[in-house]
């Protein structure tokens, strides 16, 4: 799934959030998550750059690009 979500760059994280409830940064998360309870430390920007293959504001400036009203309108009503 990782390294899928890095080719597709075209891939917005709002895209994922509207459709599957989690994004590249939820992903990061649950690494964090995995790595402590296994008593292992590794801070939430180094899991970023694992799951995003750079940095994070690299990706951004890359490939993130901005919300559309519908896309922001969808991740409010799913939110609810």
């Amino acid at each position: 799934l990782v390294e899928h979500l890095q080719k597709r760059t075209d891939v917005q994280n709002i895209d994922l959030m509207n459709l599957s409830g989690f994004c590249r940064n939820c992903l990061s998360k649950w690494y964090v998550a995995a790595a402590e309870k296994r008593n292992y430390h590794i801070n939430y920007d180094d899991a970023r750059s694992l799951i995003y293959g750079m940095p994070y504001q690299e990706w951004k400036d890359r490939y993130q690009t901005e919300a559309s009203k519908e896309q922001l309108d969808a991740f409010e009503k799913n939110k609810s």
